[in-house]
């Protein structure tokens, strides 16, 4: 059986199609007390009608079997219609949610190949603070659709070609590949380029053998390419260490760097010129798109390759489309990229479309993403106006959460409370970011994320905590409750409450899945972690008035329990068994 939500919607949609075709219900959760839903799409339907939106209303109540799904059907004069759902039939979803392993998300009818490209940091370059929403939003993304049913290919597209290696492996040849192996190893990436990039202005002969060193890199020179190999390495062994403390699943075996594609640049400037599509401008080989244009409404051009001969990011990025929709084979390709990059990247995919690579225009999808904040709620830079190493964010917030760890959990032995320190730390950063929507820039507040109280990540793994407390109090396995069905009537408000929250997990996942969105999915888990605790404060569970009630108290927190977890490992998030 579906959620209640769903079935609500499959009666209305045909309903208002009959009225106007295409009309939306705008079937929402109601803020009404005693009602659980409400019907908002009467006015809008009787605009284009003409008529009363009250009168529309009843036309809809009349015409679909509302009366069989719901204890109380209300139309207000404005044309707005509440509903109040059986019992019985929260209890019949309920117990469909109980006995699917997969807490009634249904897999995806058909299995798409889904390529995904996110995080790519540079070679010799720090992760700073502005990794972090690539990072986190592009590996929840991964794995809600593994759990859809999708193949999915994770990208990793390392910054790990370009002239600026010319500059960093002469740097390495004169502090010596040991001492410059190991000041990557530790981490010190940016102290590494800062050195590199102040000796090359400094020196006119140092300038020289970088340029020569460009060319040696392009030609394929035996000893430069074992020197890029050293900084390649030794940076991506040091990105290893920053995805497993932020608990992502990020491997090597995903970087596919820009290197990569450097072998493919002369075949994709071909194609685009055999198909008519190159024009020389100064010198330089372009892309004229229309529809693109400068602020003074001039063509804007797409440069492919430079008037110097070398390629640019838009030859790179333009492979990386030929090279996922050819080789890979993929159904949807993924841009997990900040914003600014919106203009670049709509115009490769355009590019592309013309060039035949890519089917349609809605199979490249640009999944954009607002900026990391400070308190001053400008770029979040140090005070010397540097940026953020994002693993100093990282550790200082599982810092924090460590103090209150310690003040709260003093019973736990101490690798139990580092354990719980890193769950909570990296969980209070993570669900911070993702339970923002993407589009919006967020100020980055550890005060904020580490709080057990309001919309964060402390609190979610906290009420699960509390679930689990139950069952820990009573020597019972929740496991043994999950398949459970809820035996009496959801009568006590908060039960029903609850009962009724734990419907709604597949339409959240839906929600959020279809449109690359994962705070729909945080706005639920916190919508029903809330639930369980007025649940948690108002009905007994151990001490229910009878048996059957506990049971079906029990398999009521079970499956809480459940669906948190199942959240949380959606978003990435360790859930914690005691707190």
């Amino acid at each position: 059986m579906a959620a209640p939500e769903q079935i609500l919607t499959s009666l209305l949609k045909p309903a208002f199609d009959r009225l106007v075709p295409g009309a939306d219900p705008m079937l929402r959760p109601s803020s009404r007390e005693g009602f659980d839903f409400q019907v908002n799409g009467a006015m809008a339907a009787a605009k284009k009608l003409g008529r009363s939106p009250a009168d529309v209303a009843a036309d809809v109540v009349r015409a679909e079997g509302l009366g069989s799904l719901c204890s109380r059907v209300e139309v207000t004069p404005q044309g707005f219609v509440n509903l109040r759902l059986a019992d019985d039939l929260i209890v019949a979803c309920l117990g469909d949610v109980a006995a699917d392993a997969r807490l009634g998300v249904a897999p995806a009818s058909a299995s798409l190949k889904v390529v995904v490209d996110y995080s790519a940091p540079n070679v010799a370059k720090e992760m700073h603070a502005g990794h972090l929403r690539t990072t986190v939003i592009g590996d929840c993304l991964c794995r809600m659709l593994v759990f859809a049913g999708h193949h999915v290919i994770r990208e990793n597209h390392v910054g790990d070609w370009g002239t600026q290696f010319g500059m960093l492996i002469e740097h390495l040849v004169d502090v010596g590949e040991t001492s410059g192996a190991h000041e990557l190893s530790v981490g010190d990436l940016d102290g590494f380029y800062r050195q590199a990039r102040a000796a090359f202005d400094a020196s006119p002969e140092m300038q020289e053998r970088s340029r020569r060193r460009v060319v040696a890199l392009q030609s394929g020179d035996p000893d430069t390419l074992r020197l890029w190999r050293i900084l390649v390495e030794e940076s991506l062994r040091y990105f290893d260490e920053v995805y497993d403390k932020l608990g992502v699943e990020l491997t090597r075996d995903d970087v596919v760097g820009e290197s990569f594609y450097n072998p493919m640049l002369d075949e994709v400037v071909a194609q685009l010129d055999s198909k008519g599509l190159l024009v020389d401008s100064d010198g330089a080989k372009c892309v004229f798109v229309e529809g693109w244009t400068t602020r003074e409404g001039t063509p804007l051009p797409l440069i492919v390759r430079k008037s110097d001969g070398g390629y640019g990011y838009a030859a790179t990025d333009l492979a990386t489309l030929w090279d996922r929709f050819g080789r890979l084979g993929a159904d949807i390709a993924l841009y997990v990229v900040g914003a600014p990059q919106a203009q670049h990247l709509a115009m490769c995919f355009d590019v592309a479309l013309k060039a035949g690579w890519l089917p349609s225009p809605e199979r490249a999808v640009h999944v954009s993403f607002g900026s990391v904040l400070g308190p001053d709620r400008k770029m979040f830079k140090t005070r010397a106006g540097k940026t953020f190493k994002l693993v100093d964010l990282l550790d200082e917030a599982v810092e924090r959460a460590r103090a209150a760890v310690s003040s709260r959990s003093a019973e736990l032995d101490v690798d139990e409370r580092e354990d719980l320190a890193r769950a909570i730390g990296i969980g209070a950063v993570k669900y911070s970011d993702l339970s923002t929507d993407r589009a919006r820039d967020y100020v980055f507040d550890l005060d904020r994320m580490i709080s057990f109280d309001g919309n964060t990540g402390p609190y979610l793994q906290y009420a699960r905590v509390r679930c689990l407390s139950i069952f820990r109090r009573a020597g019972l396995d929740p496991a043994d409750f999950v398949g459970v069905p809820v035996e009496v009537g959801v009568g006590e408000p908060a039960e029903r409450a609850l009962a009724l929250a734990l419907t709604g997990f597949s339409s959240a996942f839906a929600s959020a899945i279809e449109t690359w969105s994962p705070h729909k999915l945080c706005a639920y888990l916190y919508d029903l972690a809330v639930v369980f605790t007025s649940f948690f404060e108002a009905c007994p569970v151990l001490k229910a008035p009878d048996e059957t009630t506990m049971r079906s108290r029990l398999t009521l927190c079970a499956l809480t329990a459940a669906v948190l977890g199942q959240g949380l490992e959606l978003l990435g998030i360790d859930s914690p068994e005691r707190m």
